[in-house]
C-alpha cells in the first residue's frame, strides 16, 4: 500500500539539521520504511510552508503507515503531519468497479 506523508520540521528538528547540515533524512526515512516491511519510494524537501518533507512509501498494511506518522510526531521531528493513502491506477479501476456495483443501493439525501 502506497502512502504519502507530509509535515514541517519542528523548531528543535530545524536546529538539529542546521547544526548538522549534511544529515541525510531520506536515509532515516528509508530505514523506517524498511523496518516496517516496506520501501521508501520518494523523499523531497519542501521549503514552502515550512521547512518540511514529503515522503512516499510502500508498506504492507495501513497500521505501519500510521505507526510511522505517530513516531515522527512523538519524536518531535515533524508537526502538522498529514498521512494520505495513495491508490495505484489498478486500485482506482477496482474502486470504480465496486462503486458501479453499489450505486443501485445508494439513496442520495432528499430522495
Amino acid at each position: 500500500m502506497h502512502f504519502c506523508i507530509t509535515g514541517q520540521y519542528t523548531p528543535r528538528a530545524v536546529k538539529n539539521l542546521l547544526d548538522n547540515p549534511t544529515q541525510n533524512r531520506a536515509e532515516a526515512a528509508r530505514k523506517m520504511a524498511e523496518a516496517a516491511g516496506g520501501k521508501l519510494l520518494s523523499f523531497y524537501g519542501m521549503p514552502a510552508e515550512g521547512p518540511g518533507v514529503l515522503a512516499i512509501f510502500d508498506v504492507p498494511e495501513p497500521s505501519s503507515a500510521a505507526a510511522i506518522a505517530g513516531l515522527v510526531v512523538a519524536a518531535d521531528t515533524l508537526q502538522n503531519v498529514k498521512l494520505m493513502r495513495l491508490l495505484t491506477q489498478e486500485e482506482v479501476v477496482q474502486v470504480r468497479q465496486q462503486a458501479n456495483k453499489l450505486k443501485a443501493a445508494y439513496s442520495p439525501p432528499g430522495t
